[in-house]
């Protein structure tokens, strides 16, 4: 029983383990979920997955396995004992709804209608007395009214469903997923750093306590310098062309930098950095920053980011003069090295999906260029990359 749902779910990538299995039979045999397939979902996920990450995929994994079964006695049969679920199920009914059940033939008769006609069926139906739809009087249906039937889709009507049939797309978080503000400041607060510096802003409560103490009562208030994150970071922008599609990923990750590194600089480049930078893209033109004068401002404890999906013509990369936009005297490979030998902790986000990489032939070599420290821009990816820069 439940075997080759287990199996499913590792194939997918999920850790489930064999006791978390077991767990959830456990649960089972003691009758915690009462044939309900919702209730099914959320208790067999709360056994099985032990991380929110992994709910998209146990998703999917729950959706594959039980979309294949065609009906009620499929689903018991893969679930729970048949005997078991039925004797449950009549318990739930009042003598008069048993009653009203048996004008139908009883439970197995009502079912195997349902299945007859659903054979017959062959197009919407909408109303009437007879087809599985809408409106209508039929025992099988959405928004209409019999006395004993099966409810199709989501939406009731009268509430007076034998059984809800219906079709369920779960869906949830994954750490393989683009991701939004939110999450990417949950992610970015990896890279933490906490000092006080500056003025004293901010009460000190248990040294106020303390101080009021030990003068007999009387009120000593003491403040100190507000707590933020000390961690410099200077963050590089790829924009125009092949960036188009990420704008909006990347203005989440900009709005979530901001809120979270105190100390941040950041300034745009076109396809890969050359020896300027520009921090207003409408002066881009007259308004551009020697990136030798970045590194000689900013400390060597500054973390680097690079955002870029480094899609472009290799000779961008490798060959003086191979700016699309300009003639550069040195290779951007040559300012990319001397950036990451100015500062020791360097990486580069990629917007670009990862299993993607290996098709461009310059995210493979900006790869290596990176010294394989370029990530996606994933929750996992993000989560990477922080820790590296927090080491």
């Amino acid at each position: 029983m439940l075997i080759n749902f287990f199996h499913g779910l590792r194939d997918a990538g999920i850790p489930v383990t064999t006791r978390e299995l077991l767990d959830l039979l456990e649960g089972l045999k003691r009758h915690l979920v009462m044939g309900s397939v919702d209730q099914f979902y959320y208790f067999s996920r709360a056994c099985l997955v032990k991380d929110e990450k992994y709910f998209d995929r146990f998703d999917k994994a729950f959706g594959a396995h039980f979309r294949d079964l065609e009906g009620l006695d499929d689903i018991i049969e893969a679930m729970i004992p048949d005997d078991w679920l039925r004797n449950e199920f009549t318990k739930q009914l009042s003598e008069e709804d048993k009653a009203k059940l048996e004008s139908l033939g009883g439970l197995e008769k009502l079912i195997e209608e349902f299945k007859k006609r659903l054979e017959e069926q062959k197009e919407r139906h909408e109303g009437g007395n007879k087809w599985i739809g809408t409106g209508g009087t039929s025992p099988f249906g959405q928004q209409g009214y019999h006395p004993e039937g099966i409810r199709v889709g989501p939406n009731g009507g009268n509430r007076r469903a034998v059984k809800v049939w219906d079709k369920r797309d779960f869906r949830n978080l994954d750490d393989s997923v683009e991701l939004g503000t939110r999450n990417i400041k949950l992610a970015l607060r990896r890279l933490r750093k906490f000092a006080r510096t500056g003025s004293a802003e901010e009460l000190d409560l248990d040294d106020t306590i303390h101080s009021t103490a030990r003068n007999a009562g009387l009120l000593d208030i003491r403040m100190v310098p507000e707590r933020h994150n000390a961690v410099k970071v200077l963050l590089f922008f790829d924009v125009g062309g092949s960036m188009d599609p990420h704008v909006k990923i990347c203005e989440e990750l900009f709005s979530a930098a901001r809120t979270e590194f105190k100390h941040m600089e950041n300034f745009y480049f076109h396809n890969f950095l050359y020896e300027s930078v520009w921090k207003n893209n409408i002066r881009r033109q007259h308004e551009r920053t020697p990136l030798l004068d970045v590194m000689h401002k900013y400390g060597h404890d500054y973390k680097v980011v690079i955002v870029g999906d480094a899609s472009m013509s290799p000779y961008e990369i490798v060959q003086p003069g191979g700016s699309v936009e300009h003639w550069n005297e040195e290779a951007g490979e040559v300012w990319l090295r001397r950036l990451r030998q100015t500062y020791e902790k360097c990486i580069w986000i990629n917007p670009v999906p990862q299993e993607e990489w290996e098709y461009t032939q310059s995210i493979a070599m900006t790869h290596q260029l990176m010294e394989g420290r370029m990530y996606p821009l994933t929750l996992h990816g993000l989560e990477d990359g922080m820790s590296f820069l927090s080491r």
